[in-house]
């Protein structure tokens, strides 16, 4: 079972520690696009968190469900839906199921990378795929490695550097795994998160959804439907029930 590193201290400070997460502008073209994509029909939110993109769907009209594994951070979630009803299960996304079938279910922000083996991973888009209702999408939002523009022989990779934030990643290539570090200086204190992750490749997650069933419908590097090219730095890939 995944470890869960959103822990009673991480979880409170959530938008604190990543508040470029909470802008307008990040949060409502992906609302767009997923509300469009649920259309009149219900979403499954797999690690629904502290509900930054589910709360604001069903303000649209869209009914959430979410697995999350962290009680913590679900806690949160209570604390911020207010009069928006978001139904939480608690467990393992790539086991765990809910008594419903879906129109969307959605994964964001790099989680499917949190399941730190391939086994995990292909589980997870079996959980999802049994969800689906005919026609329905399963949909990931998910960084590109940084991989093509490391010197030779390097394997670290710097992704945020400000006065109060310093984040990188080692990369374990035999292991295809990413070892996550921050440093932040936060209530006048440094304070140091490291988390592992399983990078995968979006041709890689087109096989494991065909493995459970669900074909490719369309690919964009950007929630406003920028094309996906071989400079993009995410993707946001939607699958199709097929059977």
């Amino acid at each position: 079972m995944p470890e869960t590193h959103f822990d009673e201290w991480i979880a409170p400070r959530y938008a604190t520690l990543w508040p470029e997460l909470f802008e307008p502008d990040v949060i409502d073209p992906a609302v767009d696009f997923l509300a469009a994509l649920a259309g009149t029909g219900d979403a499954l939110e797999f690690g629904i968190g502290t509900g930054r993109i589910a709360v604001p769907l069903t303000r649209r009209g869209v009914r959430v469900h979410g697995i999350e594994l962290s009680a913590a951070m679900v806690d949160q979630l209570d604390a911020y839906r207010g009069e928006s009803h978001v139904e939480v299960t608690i467990g393992d996304f790539s086991r765990v199921g809910v008594d419903a079938t879906f129109d969307l279910v959605y994964l964001l922000r790099n989680t499917i990378t949190n399941l730190t083996t391939q086994d995990e991973q292909i589980n997870a888009f079996h959980n999802a795929a049994r969800h689906l209702g005919p026609g329905g999408h399963f949909l990931i939002e998910n960084y590109i490695p940084n991989l093509q523009h490391l010197p030779p022989g390097q394997t670290r990779h710097v992704f945020a550097a400000t006065p109060t934030h310093i984040g990188f990643e080692d990369y374990d290539l035999a292991a295809q795994i990413a070892y996550s570090h921050h440093y932040w200086v936060i209530e006048g204190q440094l304070k140091t998160f490291s988390s592992p992750h399983r990078y995968l490749w979006p041709a890689e997650l087109d096989l494991m959804a065909r493995m459970a069933g669900l074909t490719l419908h369309e690919r964009w590097s950007t929630w406003t439907r920028e094309p996906f090219t071989g400079e993009s730095r995410n993707h946001i890939s939607v699958w199709a029930k097929t059977r």
